[in-house]
């Protein structure tokens, strides 16, 4: 009995095999043909340390690129997303690097499968002492 069900198994796997992959491939070329990317411009509040001067350029703005179905994310109001970036941290001169950080209402966006993501995802400022 068991050799029965091994050999049926065995039989013809590379048929069997290559079914398989284009299933995955129908299965994932059918799931992404609808994402799509929408990017809008947003403020950002850059925090900035006490006893340090900022000698770089500080950036104002920074991309916001929301991934998700055609049909959803031009519904997205860009102005419940807020961007900042923290450098108060900072305790040495020098470059710095913080990531972005985008404050949203996380159950709208995930109940609707929406990725939001900061473009660029952080910031580098040059800093020296007052």
């Amino acid at each position: 009995m068991k050799n029965k069900a091994l050999s049926s198994i065995l039989q013809n796997w590379i048929p069997k095999i290559f079914s398989f992959l284009i299933a995955v491939f129908i299965v994932l070329t059918v799931r992404f043909m609808n994402v799509n990317d929408r990017i809008v411009t947003l403020p950002l509040e850059v925090i900035l340390p006490e006893g340090y001067t900022a000698v770089s350029l500080v950036p104002d703005t920074v991309d916001a690129v929301i991934t998700g179905s055609d049909s959803i994310i031009y519904l997205v109001d860009p102005s419940e997303i807020k961007a900042k970036a923290d450098f108060s941290s900072v305790s040495a001169p020098g470059i710095a690097r913080v990531p972005v950080s985008l404050d949203y209402r996380d159950d709208v966006y995930t109940r609707d499968g929406l990725v939001v993501s900061a473009k660029p995802s952080s910031v580098r400022i040059l800093f020296e002492e007052k």
